[in-house]
C-alpha cells in the first residue's frame, strides 16, 4: 500500500515522500519535492497522489479531491521547447472543410501544410514536421506513396469545386483564366521541361506552362499543366472544353487576357456557345476597324463605345488616367529611340525605329497611330448590350486582376518557383500540393481579409510550451492564449461569403 508521507527538515521546510510499509518497515519510493509554505506542499501531496494512482493503475477513494494532473512545480520540471500544434490545428480544420482530408491521407496533407508554412523540399519537409509540430513521417512512405497521390488530381478538384460552390456560390457562369510559367534550375530540357517564353524572364531556362482557372472572388478552381514551349493562345479552348465535360456545365463565361483572342479561339468559343470576355489588341485592328473606333470614340473620361465586329463586340472605353500614363511611357520610348538613330547595333528592338536602305529613322507612322490609342482600352465579347452592358463587361475584366493575385501567391508565398524536379511525376505531385495550399490560403485570405504571411505569423505567436515531468517523467504542454482577434478571424473562415 502506497501513501503519502510529510516530514519536517532541519531547515523548517517539508517534504513529501511516497511510502510503502511492509513486515513493519518503511520503504521510500519516491522523494517528490520540499516545499516551504502551506500552497507548496499542499501541491506537492497533489502530485504525490497522482503519482501513486499512476504507479497502482488505480482511482482514488476520494473523489471530491482534485485531481493533480494539470499542476505542476516549474522547479521539477524540464523546458524542451514548444510546437506550433495551434496553427496546424487551425489548417487541418481547413482541409478538412475542403474534404482534402477525405481524399488524401496524412502524409500529402502536412505536406501541403509545410508547403504553407514553410515552403522547402518534400525531404525537408518531413523533417520540419517533426520540428514544427512533433509529427513523423518516414521517408520511405513518402517515396512508396507519391505515385498513387498523383492520381488524386481530379478528386482534389472536384473537392474545391464542391467548396466553392458552398461557401462561394461558384456555378462554372463565371471563370477567370490565364496562364504563367515555372522555370526549372537546370539548362536541360525534356518533354516537359521546353525552352519558351518565360514570364519570371528565365527565358534561358526549360520550364513549364501553367493554367489556372479561378472564380470571381480569386478562389482556385482548377489547373492544368503544358510543356513550356506551347503557345498560351493554345491552352485555353481544351482545358475549358475539358471541364464542361466533367462538370457538365451548361452556362459557361469565361474572362482572359488579350493573350487568349484568336479568330480560331473566337470560332471555337463560339461553336461550344462559351461566352467570352477577352483583352483586345488595339494595335492589330483593321485599317477599316481602326478607322471607325478613332472616329467614333470621343477622348473624354469614361466615354464607351461598342463595334460589331468578327471577333464579336469591340467594346473600348477612354481614361485620362491611363492616358497620363499612356503618354509618359510613349514619350520615353521616343526619346529613347531618338538617341539610338545611328547606332544600328543597339535598334534591334527599339519600337519607334525603323530601317530602310541601311538608313534608321523614326517610325512617324507607328508614332502617329500610337497616339490614337493613348488612353484607349479594348475588349472583345459575345454578350449582348440587352444582357449585361459595356460598362459591366468592362468590371468584369477588370476582376481578371484577382487570378494575378493568385499566382502571386502561388509564387511568392508558397514559393511554387523555381521547380527543382527533374521527372514528370515529381513535377506534378509538386503543383498537386501547391495547388491545394492555394485553395486554402486564398479562402484564409478571402473570409479572414488578411494575408496568409500576416495570418501565419498571428498563429505562430500561440505556442504550445513543453514541460517533461522528472516526476512523472510524462510531457506536458502549455499553450499561450489566443488573441480575441486571431479567433474572430479563425471564426471568420465559417461565414458564407
Amino acid at each position: 500500500m502506497l501513501r503519502v508521507r510529510i516530514i519536517s527538515t532541519k531547515v523548517g521546510s517539508r517534504s513529501v515522500q511516497i511510502v510503502r510499509y511492509a513486515d513493519g518497515k518503511r520503504y521510500i519510493i519516491k522523494h517528490i519535492g520540499t516545499g516551504n509554505t502551506d500552497e507548496e506542499l499542499s501541491s506537492l501531496k497533489q502530485v504525490a497522489l497522482t503519482h501513486i494512482e499512476e504507479l497502482t493503475r488505480q482511482s482514488s477513494l476520494f473523489p471530491d479531491v482534485k485531481s493533480s494532473g494539470d499542476i505542476m512545480m516549474l522547479n521539477q520540471c524540464e523546458y524542451r521547447g514548444f510546437y506550433y500544434t495551434f496553427l496546424y490545428e487551425v489548417l487541418r480544420t481547413l482541409q478538412a472543410r475542403l474534404g482534402y482530408t477525405g481524399v488524401a491521407d496524412d502524409m500529402l496533407n502536412d505536406l501541403t501544410i509545410m508547403r504553407i508554412l514553410e515552403p522547402a523540399s518534400k525531404l525537408r519537409s518531413i523533417e520540419l514536421m517533426e520540428s514544427y509540430f512533433g509529427i513523423c513521417h518516414r521517408r520511405q512512405r513518402y517515396y512508396e506513396s507519391a505515385r498513387r497521390w498523383l492520381e488524386l488530381k481530379e478528386a482534389v478538384e472536384k473537392q474545391t469545386i464542391n467548396f466553392a460552390r458552398e461557401q462561394y456560390n461558384f456555378n462554372f457562369s463565371l471563370l477567370f483564366y490565364d496562364v504563367t510559367t515555372l522555370y526549372f534550375e537546370t539548362f536541360e530540357s525534356d518533354e516537359l521541361r521546353k525552352m519558351g517564353f518565360s514570364k519570371d524572364n528565365k527565358s534561358q531556362q526549360p520550364q513549364i506552362l501553367i493554367a489556372l482557372m479561378v472564380n470571381h472572388d480569386g478562389f482556385p478552381i482548377a489547373y492544368e499543366v503544358f510543356p513550356g514551349n506551347t503557345f498560351e493562345g493554345h491552352t485555353m479552348i481544351p482545358v475549358i472544353e475539358s471541364l464542361i465535360k466533367k462538370h457538365q456545365v451548361q452556362h459557361f463565361t469565361v474572362v482572359a487576357d488579350a493573350a487568349m483572342i484568336s479568330t480560331a479561339n473566337v470560332s471555337a468559343l463560339q461553336q461550344a456557345q462559351i461566352h467570352y470576355i477577352v483583352g483586345a489588341r488595339l494595335g492589330n485592328l483593321s485599317a477599316v476597324l481602326f478607322k471607325e473606333m478613332d472616329r467614333c470614340l470621343k477622348r473624354e473620361d469614361g466615354n464607351i463605345i461598342r463595334l460589331k465586329t468578327d471577333n464579336g463586340y469591340l467594346i473600348c472605353s477612354f481614361s485620362k488616367q491611363r492616358y497620363k500614363k499612356d503618354k509618359y511611357e510613349m514619350d520615353r520610348q521616343i526619346d529613347k529611340a531618338k538617341s539610338l538613330i545611328g547606332q544600328p547595333s543597339k535598334t534591334s528592338k527599339i519600337k519607334f525605329l525603323k530601317t530602310e536602305e541601311a538608313k534608321t529613322t523614326l517610325n512617324e507612322e507607328l508614332i502617329e497611330k500610337t497616339k490614337k490609342l493613348l488612353g484607349i482600352k479594348g475588349y472583345y465579347t459575345d454578350i449582348e448590350e440587352s444582357v449585361a452592358n459595356s460598362t459591366a463587361i468592362i468590371e468584369r475584366y477588370h476582376d481578371l486582376y484577382k487570378i494575378e493575385q493568385a499566382f502571386r501567391v502561388s509564387k511568392n508565398d508558397l514559393k511554387t518557383r523555381p521547380i527543382f524536379h527533374f521527372k514528370e511525376e515529381p513535377i506534378k505531385l509538386h503543383l498537386l500540393i501547391c495547388f491545394m495550399a492555394l485553395a486554402i490560403s486564398k479562402h484564409i485570405e478571402l473570409k479572414g481579409g488578411t494575408s496568409i504571411r500576416a495570418f501565419l505569423t498571428d498563429c505562430k505567436k500561440v505556442t504550445d510550451a513543453r514541460l517533461f515531468n522528472k516526476i512523472t517523467k510524462k510531457e506536458f504542454r502549455m499553450r499561450t492564449p489566443i488573441p480575441e482577434n486571431l479567433q474572430r478571424t479563425i471564426n471568420s473562415f465559417d461565414r458564407p461569403h
